[in-house]
C-alpha cells in the first residue's frame, strides 16, 4: 500500500502529496499526519515554500471521510496540531503555501484549499461546500469564503451548496490561475514556488502575520502595532540583516542575497 502522504524537497520547496483513494477524503489519522507534515515544514529553516497537491484527477479532496465518521471518527475529535487537514489552524505557519487543485474540491477539501495562500486549479476542477445537504455547517468555509469573494457570491455557495467551476472561481479571484491540465498546473505551482523560495522569507513571514491580524483588528490599531514592532515577525524583520541587505542591494543595483536572519 502506498504512503498516504508523500513529500518531495527541492531548492527550499516542499511538495506534499495526499494520496488516499478513491477521493482523497481525510480521516482522523490522515489529518494528524498532515498536521505533523506541515508542522515539520514550518519548523525546518531550510524550507521556504510548500505546495499541496493530491493524487488522481477526479478529486482534489472530498473533505471529511464520512465512512470513517460512521465508523466512529467524531466531528469534534482531535484532528491534530493543524486542525482538520493539517493546515487550517496550524499556529505560526508564516511560510507561503500553494494549493494545486486538480479535480473536485468538496467540503473540507475546499476548506483545505482556502487555507493556502495561493490556489492554482486545472480547468476541470470544481468547488463546492455541500454541507447543507447533510444538515451541517461548513465551519471554516463559512468564516473564510465571505472574506475571499463578494459576500453575495459566497452566501450563494454556502446556502445552496452548488458547484463553482474553475473559470467562475477565477472570475471572482478565488483561484489565481486556471491551467489546462495537471502538467501545466504543477509547472505553474513550481514556477511560483521557486520564485518565492528565492524571495525574502522574513518579509513573507511578516506579511502572513499582519494579514492574519488584519482579520480581527481595526486598521488604525494594527498600524500602531506594526509601528511599535509588536508583532514577532515584524520585529524580527526590522532587526534583521536581511532588512539591511535589501537596502544595500538596491543602492548597489544588484540582486539581494536573503539569509532569513
Amino acid at each position: 500500500m502506498p504512503d498516504i502522504i508523500t513529500t518531495r524537497c527541492e531548492g527550499g520547496v516542499l511538495e506534499v502529496t495526499l494520496d488516499r483513494p478513491k477521493a482523497n477524503a481525510i480521516d482522523l489519522a490522515t489529518s494528524r499526519l498532515m498536521g505533523e507534515t506541515f508542522r515539520a515544514f514550518r519548523d525546518d529553516t531550510s524550507l521556504r515554500v510548500a505546495i499541496l497537491r493530491t493524487a488522481g484527477e477526479r478529486f482534489f479532496s472530498a473533505g471529511w471521510d464520512l465512512k470513517a465518521a460512521a465508523a466512529g471518527d467524531a466531528v469534534d475529535a482531535d484532528y491534530g496540531v493543524g486542525g482538520f487537514g493539517g493546515l487550517q489552524m496550524l499556529p505560526g505557519l508564516n511560510k507561503p503555501v500553494i494549493a494545486a487543485v486538480n479535480g473536485m474540491a468538496v467540503g473540507g477539501g475546499f476548506e483545505l484549499a482556502l487555507s493556502c495562500d495561493l490556489i492554482y486549479a486545472t480547468a476541470h476542477s470544481r468547488f463546492a461546500l455541500p454541507e447543507i445537504n447533510a444538515g451541517t455547517l461548513a465551519d471554516s468555509g463559512t468564516i473564510r469564503l465571505p472574506k475571499r469573494i463578494p459576500h453575495h457570491v459566497a452566501m450563494d455557495l454556502l446556502l445552496t451548496g452548488r458547484w463553482m467551476e474553475a473559470d467562475e472561481a477565477a472570475r471572482w479571484g478565488l483561484v489565481n490561475a486556471v491551467l489546462a491540465d495537471e502538467q501545466a498546473l504543477m509547472d505553474k505551482a513550481w514556477e511560483t514556488a521557486r520564485l518565492l523560495a528565492a524571495g525574502p522569507p522574513l518579509v513573507f513571514a511578516a506579511i502572513k502575520e499582519v494579514a492574519r491580524a488584519a482579520e480581527t483588528m481595526a486598521f488604525a490599531d494594527l498600524m500602531h502595532v506594526i509601528a511599535r514592532k509588536a508583532l514577532p515577525t515584524v520585529k524580527a524583520l526590522y532587526e534583521s540583516e536581511d532588512q539591511l541587505e535589501g537596502a544595500r542591494a538596491f543602492a548597489e543595483k544588484r540582486h539581494p542575497v536573503w539569509k532569513g536572519c
